[in-house]
């Protein structure tokens, strides 16, 4: 039975389509972007091709062999330290990996909550989209209205307080008179 729930639940639930909506709406906000980005290659593209042109091949090799090395060198210096910086007590290593273990534990959570956040807005986002493609954009605004100032009391009720109101004098009057026409007993 609680595999039915869960299911039912599942396929109830309208978040992964809002979210699928939030996301085409994104993609589509993104896709207007393109041909200005197309443009701008466009214009840059002769001026690139030009200079690789122009460049000469034993400079551009000359270049990368001497960061190559470059980068050679600086991994060798920083694995000679790290080597020369590792510890050989075992109890420290097992704590440091302990440790970092950890973090990445916390770091994951972290991520999770991200990404749920994230997952949230745009299915949120999504939810708006649907709403405008409906249009049905106006009926937040009346939801708001309608928590912020009710409904006044129907027409009805209104007369029904006058009448009461009207009444209640009229009542209390009556009982003054009665006491005033009441002989009044001395002790």
């Amino acid at each position: 039975m609680a595999i039915t729930d869960d299911l039912r639940k599942t396929f109830t639930d309208p978040k992964p389509l809002y979210f699928a909506a939030g996301t085409a709406e994104l993609a589509v906000e993104q896709a207007k972007k393109v041909p200005g980005l197309i443009d701008q290659l466009r214009a840059e593209a002769p001026g690139r091709f030009e200079a690789v042109r122009k460049s000469d091949p034993k400079a551009v090799q000359e270049k990368v062999s001497t960061q190559a090395k470059e980068a050679q060198a600086t991994v060798q210096a920083k694995l000679s330290e790290v080597v020369g910086v590792l510890d050989t007590d075992l109890k420290k290593l097992g704590e440091t990996a302990q440790d970092l273990a950890l973090r990445g534990v916390g770091v994951a959570a972290e991520y999770a909550v991200r990404a749920r956040e994230t997952y949230e807005k745009v299915a949120e986002r999504g939810e708006q989209t649907v709403r405008a493609w409906r249009g049905e954009g106006g009926a937040e605004i009346t939801e708001i209205a309608v928590a912020v100032e009710p409904d006044p009391k129907p027409k009805q009720e209104v007369e029904q307080d006058e009448v009461v109101a009207e009444a209640a004098p009229k009542a209390g009057s009556r009982k003054a008179a009665a006491k005033k026409d009441a002989p009044v007993e001395a002790e």
